[in-house]
């Protein structure tokens, strides 16, 4: 590195913490410590937990943010960041620094799942068959917090962050709208992390590769022909065909998949008849799939149709299958960057200790921060927030609840990523079409 860039760097560190310039080396670790101490002061504390509980009392299905939305932008607009609304509906984009490459996104997703909250607590969802079970409303906060970090040190960023407040990510694809709305123009790369129940609080966890699954949706409709319960030989069941469609769907999985190629087919809703003595018309069925790899996932796919129509024939019945792609778009697999996977490592072992950064396994769940890891490097992790000695309750759950003391570590690291991103790299700015992604 040549003497005028070691300068350059020194002074910009300085400008940050008002550090004592170092002669031989430059103090990157400092940025999270200072980042995560800033967090945990009690007033900024009670600002994000202020702001997480405003979005808890009032949740919203995914496009339909539209308070959320509006509070987002009160507070951009409070710490003087611009930001560009709508996109997507209710997306907001907002930018922090130069205005300049290199560019580097975090993002938050905001949308709430269509339950029941059965917590009894004096912020408790205000809008009923609506909660807050999968920690979103936690996410919207530490990214306004990072927000709020990174905007007190804008003059000093090198380049810029741009804050990416998505909605329905609850399987409406909101990261697709997006992205094909423009929201990742010029970005070089982007950060996203998700709050994790069994996790310790002041621990993350992640990997590199391939993190999370892709997956899709399905709903058959199998008919027959109704009759009395007594008289099925007047009948063609289309319960009978369902049982045996079920069944054969698993086989999908246990003997025609890789055992090494991890897959998972599951039928989750079944709908037919009404009363004890009466074989309805038809029977409606509905789960999803899960796949680790692009070539598995549309093979799986291609054989849940065969197996439908093919099982519901042989009980001289007829099936029609949808998959739902307009309403419920399938997820790609969510890939994490090998050369973002090192900056990680990095950045959350000065703020947490290398001991407290963990590896994880690939998990079957899904998310749809996945569109934009295909179009751009991308990195996803987990926070952890677990309590000591209390029995976690995992997302999407009427129970589910958020320890709020994780608010300043999902605020530092956002900020800390952002931040020594700008700091360490230089990229090319890549374009908004990037390879898709074909791991396992």
């Amino acid at each position: 590195m040549s003497f005028c860039k070691w300068v350059s760097l020194i002074f910009v560190l300085n400008l940050f913490y008002q550090l004592p310039i170092l002669s031989n080396s430059l103090d990157l670790a400092e940025i999270p410590k200072n980042f995560l101490s800033y967090a945990k002061k009690p007033e900024f504390f009670e600002w994000m937990v202020g702001v997480r509980r405003k979005i808890h009392e009032n949740p919203e299905l995914g496009y339909e943010e539209f308070e959320t939305s509006k509070l987002i932008r009160d507070e951009l607009e409070k710490m003087g960041i611009p930001y560009k609304h709508p996109i997507a509906i209710t997306g907001v984009v907002g930018y922090i620094g130069s205005g300049k490459p290199p560019f580097v996104a975090i993002r938050a997703d905001m949308d709430a799942l269509a339950m029941q909250e059965s917590v009894e607590w004096e912020h408790k969802s205000k809008n009923p068959g609506k909660m807050h079970a999968c920690g979103h409303d936690a996410h919207v906060a530490m990214l306004l917090g990072a927000a709020k970090i990174l905007q007190d040190r804008r003059e000093d960023l090198e380049g810029t962050v741009v804050l990416v407040f998505q909605p329905a990510e609850e399987g409406g694809g909101g990261a697709k709208k997006m992205v094909d709305a423009g929201a990742l123009e010029n970005v070089d790369a982007i950060f996203g992390l998700h709050v994790s129940t069994d996790k310790p609080i002041g621990t993350v966890a992640s990997r590199p590769g391939p993190l999370l699954a892709g997956s899709g949706f399905f709903e058959a409709i199998i008919s027959g022909r109704g009759g009395h319960a007594a008289i099925p030989q007047h009948s063609i069941d289309p319960i009978l065909a369902a049982s045996n469609v079920i069944v054969s769907l698993q086989h999908l999985v246990s003997r025609e998949a890789d055992p090494l190629d991890s897959q998972v087919v599951t039928v989750a809703k079944f709908q037919g008849g009404g009363a004890f003595n009466v074989i309805p018309d038809s029977v409606t069925i509905a789960g999803t799939f899960r796949a680790f790899s692009t070539e598995s996932f549309m093979q799986l796919k291609q054989r849940i149709e065969e197996v439908i129509t093919g099982q519901a024939a042989v009980q001289r019945c007829n099936a029609t299958v949808d998959f739902l792609e307009d309403t419920k778009p399938i997820f790609p697999v969510t890939v994490n960057s090998e050369d973002l996977h090192g900056h990680f490592l990095n950045v959350a072992g000065d703020m947490l200790g290398a001991s407290n950064v963990r590896d994880m396994q690939p998990l079957m769940g899904s998310e749809d921060f996945s569109f934009y890891s295909e179009v751009i490097p991308g990195y996803f992790s987990f926070l952890g927030m677990k309590k000591e000695n209390v029995k976690s309750v995992p997302g999407h759950s009427p129970f589910f609840t958020v320890n709020e003391d994780a608010l300043p570590y999902g605020a530092a690291l956002h900020a800390s990523l952002a931040a020594r991103y700008l700091l360490e790299y230089q990229p090319q700015v890549q374009s908004s079409q990037g390879e898709l992604h074909d791991e396992l």
